[in-house]
């Protein structure tokens, strides 16, 4: 179920043209915002994944604009409900992904917001494609269970500080983690919450990912000269 806005944040949903298509997303912004955060779902998720929503609900209570966007459309989210193809074809999710991104550079209420990516699940692989790409935009990103492995050769092009947050009981998707990390050449950081699973169930597991992405993106999406520097410096 959705959450109202958090207090002194307004929501709206949106409408964003990308190529042939329309994709349509929730955007909440804060008084006096700090910075954006674009969410990348995955593996079948939508803007409505609740796990996402608590997320970004508390990066609105810390002054952090967000955008929730469906980066399929209704009709190809039907296709991949039954084939589960599009959830993996990181090169159109990144390819939405970027025209977002160009999209919020162009509206008068956030183009002046320093914008970061926050990625789950295959959205994450996504992310950082789309993060290679857009290396003067894009000021940070973090992964949340995700599967950075998939962006492929573009990890080695990212510039933007990256943190990959991934369960303490989901082995396989460390062990992809690690070895994305390993090939990135920015500000990096893996974070293995203890006793967490896949979806982050656990008791405190999500908040915990929300308060480390948070921090990660206060202090690189900060509105400071000297941010902006350290964060297009790596």
């Amino acid at each position: 179920m959705d959450r109202p806005a958090a207090r002194g944040a307004t929501e709206r949903l949106v409408q964003v043209a990308v190529g042939w298509v329309t994709l349509e997303g929730d955007l909440t912004l804060p008084q006096g915002a700090r910075g954006i955060v674009l969410f990348a779902h995955g593996s079948g998720s939508s803007r409505h994944s609740p796990r996402n929503r608590h997320v970004a609900r508390l990066l609105n209570e810390g002054g952090l604009a967000t955008l929730l966007v469906d980066l399929l459309t209704p009709e190809e989210e039907a296709i991949d409900l039954r084939t589960a193809h599009l959830r993996f074809d990181i090169g159109l999710l990144a390819e939405r992904l970027i025209g977002t991104t160009d999209w919020l550079t162009e509206q008068a209420d956030t183009r002046h917001l320093r914008l970061g990516y926050f990625g789950a699940s295959t959205g994450a692989g996504a992310a950082l494609v789309a993060a290679a790409e857009r290396p003067t935009i894009v000021g940070a990103v973090v992964s949340r269970g995700g599967r950075p492995d998939l962006a492929g050769p573009a990890l080695t092009r990212v510039r933007a500080p990256t943190l990959l947050i991934v369960g303490g009981n989901d082995a396989p998707v460390i062990e992809l983690n690690q070895a994305a990390l390993a090939l990135l050449k920015t500000e990096k950081r893996l974070v293995i919450i203890p006793g967490a699973t896949h979806l982050f169930e656990e008791p405190g597991a999500l908040d915990e990912v929300a308060r480390l992405a948070r921090e990660w993106f206060e202090r690189y999406l900060a509105p400071t000269e000297a941010h902006a520097t350290g964060a297009s410096a790596h």
